[in-house]
C-alpha cells in the first residue's frame, strides 16, 4: 500500500522540516506540497527535517484540489484531520493506500479539501488544550499508518 503526505499551506519551516523528518522516518511514498499559500523548503526546513528533506519525494502542485482527485482516480484514500468531526484517527482503516491531509497552522484545512477527503478524523483530545502543533499531529497520523500497517 501506498502512503502520501498532503500538507496544506503550512506557513512555518520548523513545522514543514519537522513533517518532512517524520515522513522520512515512517517510509512515506511522496510529500505533496502547494506552490502557493506554503513556506517553500529552505535552509531552515532542510536543517531541521535532518535529512528528509533531501530523501523524501516532495511534489509541488499548482492545484490541490486536482492533485486529490488524480490520488482518488488511482485508488488512493484520502484522510484529512479536523478537530470538528466525530470520528477518530484509529476509527479508519489505514492498511489500504492512504493520503494523510493536514491543514495550515491555525486554519486547518480549506473547505475545498475538505470536500475532497474520504474521512474526515480527528485526534482524540482529553485537556484542555484544543489543538496541536500540525508537525505532532502529523506524526500522530503517519505512525498510526505505520503501526496499523505492521500488524
Amino acid at each position: 500500500a501506498l502512503s502520501f503526505l498532503v500538507l496544506e499551506g503550512i506557513q512555518d519551516p520548523h513545522n514543514l522540516g519537522a513533517c518532512l523528518r517524520t515522513a522520512n522516518a515512517v517510509g512515506v511514498d511522496a510529500v505533496i506540497l502547494p506552490k502557493d499559500r506554503s513556506v517553500a523548503i529552505n535552509a531552515t526546513v532542510s536543517k531541521v527535517a535532518s535529512g528528509g528533506a533531501e530523501n523524501t519525494p516532495v511534489i509541488t502542485v499548482s492545484n490541490i484540489a486536482r492533485t486529490l482527485r488524480k490520488l482518488q482516480e488511482a485508488g488512493v484514500w484520502l484522510v484529512g484531520t479536523a478537530a470538528d468531526v466525530e470520528i477518530s484517527l484509529y476509527d479508519v482503516d489505514l492498511s489500504v493506500s492512504t493520503a494523510i491531509i493536514m491543514g495550515s497552522e491555525g486554519k486547518g484545512l480549506r473547505q475545498n479539501t475538505r470536500e475532497h477527503c474520504d474521512y474526515l478524523v480527528k485526534l482524540p483530545m482529553h485537556g484542555v488544550v484544543e489543538s496541536l502543533n500540525v508537525s505532532v499531529a502529523t506524526g500522530v497520523c503517519l505512525y498510526e499508518v505505520l503501526r496499523q500497517r505492521q500488524v
